[in-house]
């Protein structure tokens, strides 16, 4: 029977930017661990799936009582683009929607994981997707010319158009769209606005040292 929610959480071994990203100590565990209790919790997810080329990440997810499936050396290398491999996924998952979340964000609590699956699920007849973003209130340029704004009656930053970029903390998408249009992004989409300065300051922080204790429950988005 196929199942109507799955949450596949993507952990790449060879991490470009940042070492064992996935694996850095947070709340008593690991980012990894942490994700994973996070999304136990959600009712209306039907299965939990880490895709990932790492045998620690595989170990984890057997002793946390979650399904993995091992990606293949193509899709676990940088030769490998987003849209291909967020089709490899569709295609190798039985469900009529899927959550692709990372563990790189880890504030994002259980009450705000609800409120984003109710909005889609509520309103999944005219979206085609639901995805986190956040806003953009910078001076944008392009080749040398700027994208926002008028450079000689620059405004203040708080009346720059209403932008936003995706953030890929949360998106819930059908299967057959993300197979088909190789994409996480509907055509007609549910933009649900959060502010991700804490997670962004979180990767980043991830670089100069281990977080071994870290209070983050006033900080939950």
């Amino acid at each position: 029977m196929t199942k109507n929610l799955v949450a596949v959480v993507p952990i790449r071994k060879g991490s470009q930017r940042v070492k064992n990203k996935n694996f850095k100590p947070f709340a008593g565990k690991n980012l990894l661990i942490h994700k994973i209790k996070v999304l136990k919790k959600i009712k209306k997810i039907d299965e939990i799936i880490i895709n990932t080329d790492s045998d620690r990440a595989i170990q984890i997810a057997k002793d946390y009582g979650v399904s993995f499936k091992k990606r293949e050396k193509y899709f676990a290398s940088s030769e490998c683009i987003n849209s291909d491999f967020w089709s490899h996924i569709a295609e190798n998952t039985d469900s009529k929607f899927i959550m692709f979340t990372h563990c790189t964000n880890p504030l994002v609590k259980v009450e705000t994981y609800n409120k984003i699956i109710n909005s889609f699920l509520l309103k999944n007849s005219n979206s085609d997707s639901i995805n986190t973003v956040t806003d953009v209130k910078e001076f944008l340029y392009l080749k040398n010319k700027p994208l926002n704004f008028n450079p000689n009656k620059s405004p203040n930053s708080q009346n720059l158009p209403n932008i936003v970029k995706i953030n890929f903390a949360v998106t819930i998408i059908s299967k057959k769209l993300m197979a088909q249009k190789k994409t996480l992004m509907g055509k007609k989409p549910i933009f649900y606005n959060f502010d991700l300065v804490l997670n962004i300051f979180f990767k980043h922080i991830i670089l100069l040292f281990e977080i071994n204790s870290f209070s983050q429950q006033k900080y939950l988005v």
